[in-house]
């Protein structure tokens, strides 16, 4: 049976930072980019809310029927409890669809039977979370006890995580809030959510896929605008000038990001020189960006790289564009080769085989070797979704925990690698050239989700 509250608003208040040089020219741009895309207060932009509540809402009905019945048989789970609390709130908080919190709420999922999982708002209300229509009843937080207690299940799982932090949103006070309101012996069937969790968010539906490709389509566009005149006065524009740029668009359109400024960077024969700083951009300088963009609750994470032409050049220096093609080829190679696989290592394992039997040199990440001849490379192919890093099956080094989960079609991953190639022009000295973008794991392989890195981006 469902009960409707009374629904309650909350404002969100986006802040932004000051901007460094091009002040001027980045309000007016952020000015022109809000009137472009229609979001002042009208009555038309006035329902762009309404139509992305409606698109997650339709993403969250889906997933709530026919990707969580098997995440918690999969992973013997017979009641799943998110605990939220006034000013503290859950990372899923947007994917269990949002709602009011005043005091304790708890959202609770209960297998009994059947090809439905029941779901039940246990304290938490409003429009948003009860007109989405995906909850079967709505109570009091104080109706848990009972609640529970009715279907005693055997296994109750809790977000606690202990390798992924986007699973692990219950905090020890609300740990033993919730011990001592269900009491023996429920209390101690409490068990660890986090591999449902990962399935849960990392097992996709074709609406999902939709609405991230759409999020990539985004991301890229802003940064390729980004890497471009429009932005870029060679000998005026600062790096951190195209980050606020970049942030810019992100508020004028109302979106967000799971990372902090975009990285904007040089790149030389030592190394990485500056990031988002105040160091000038100049002619002849190698640019690079990684960011990625926020959109229905789903983030990306890509990066773009440019080049500033001197006077009179027409394109990239040979050896950087040469460095450039070789990055290429490892990344058809992992396209290739990266398939579904019992587990992510596994998948790992044969992608690197593939990798050095195209005759590229495998090294530890940001250690290339000193010999001209070889391209050596580094990979981190890794999960993305609802966070720029996500918490499903992971290829990447840094997630060891995630290497041992099944690496299933329509994962989300980020197809990320650096190549260091050498480069006459800076005295053999390896171009590090680093390549990221997002696509669906599918039975033929990596399937790309928007138009992906091609091409040295030429700034004049």
């Amino acid at each position: 049976m469902r009960r409707i509250g009374a629904s309650r608003r909350a404002t969100r208040l986006h802040r932004g930072g000051g901007l460094g040089r091009g002040r001027t020219l980045a309000a007016v741009g952020a000015l022109a980019a809000v009137l472009a895309v229609g979001l002042l207060p009208t009555e038309a932009a006035s329902q762009e809310a309404r139509r992305r509540w409606e698109r997650q809402c339709q993403i969250r009905a889906e997933k709530f029927d026919l990707v969580l019945p098997g995440a918690m048989r999969a992973n013997g789970i017979d009641m799943w409890i998110t605990v939220m609390r006034e000013g503290l709130h859950d990372p899923l908080y947007e994917a269990l669809g949002r709602g009011y919190v005043g005091g304790w709420a708890y959202y609770v999922f209960t297998d009994r039977g059947g090809a439905r999982i029941e779901r039940a708002a246990l304290g938490a209300s409003g429009y948003m979370l009860e007109e989405c229509g995906v909850y079967d009843l709505f109570a009091g937080a104080d109706a848990l006890a009972d609640f529970v207690r009715e279907r005693d299940p055997a296994h109750i799982g809790v977000n606690m995580a202990a390798s992924i932090g986007g699973a692990d949103g219950l905090s020890h006070s609300s740990y033993l809030h919730l011990r001592e309101t269900l009491g023996a012996p429920w209390a101690d069937r409490l068990v660890s959510a986090e591999k449902l969790v990962s399935d849960f968010r990392s097992t996709r539906t074709a609406s999902e896929i939709a609405a991230f490709a759409e999020a990539g389509e985004i991301s890229r566009e802003i940064a390729e605008r980004a890497f471009s005149n429009e932005v870029v006065t060679p000998g005026v524009t600062a790096l951190e000038d195209v980050a606020w740029w970049m942030w810019d668009q992100l508020l004028a359109r109302g979106l967000d990001s799971s990372f902090d400024m975009p990285s904007v960077y040089i790149t030389g024969p030592e190394g990485i020189v500056a990031t988002s700083s105040d160091r000038i951009i100049q002619r002849g300088d190698l640019l690079m960006i990684d960011w990625g963009v926020g959109y229905l609750d789903f983030y990306t994470d890509m990066k773009r790289i440019a080049y500033v032409l001197r006077e009179g050049e027409t394109e990239a220096p040979a050896g950087l564009q040469h460095a450039f093609d070789q990055a290429v080829r490892v990344r058809d190679v992992m396209k290739a080769s990266i398939r579904p696989a019992p587990t992510a290592q596994e998948a790992l394992n044969a992608t690197w085989d593939a990798i050095e039997a195209a005759g590229f040199n495998r090294i530890e990440f940001n250690q290339p070797t000193d010999d001209p001849a070889v391209t050596d490379v580094v990979i981190g192919p890794h999960s993305v979704g609802n966070l720029g890093h996500g918490i499903g099956p992971s290829l990447a080094f840094f997630n060891p925990t995630r290497l041992t989960y099944e690496l299933r079609p329509g994962t989300l991953i980020s197809v990320e690698l650096f190549a260091y190639t050498a480069n006459p022009d800076w005295g053999n000295a390896k171009v590090r050239i680093p390549l990221e973008d997002d696509a669906v794991v599918t039975n033929r392989g990596v399937e790309w989700l928007y138009p992906v890195n091609s091409r040295i981006l030429l700034i004049r």
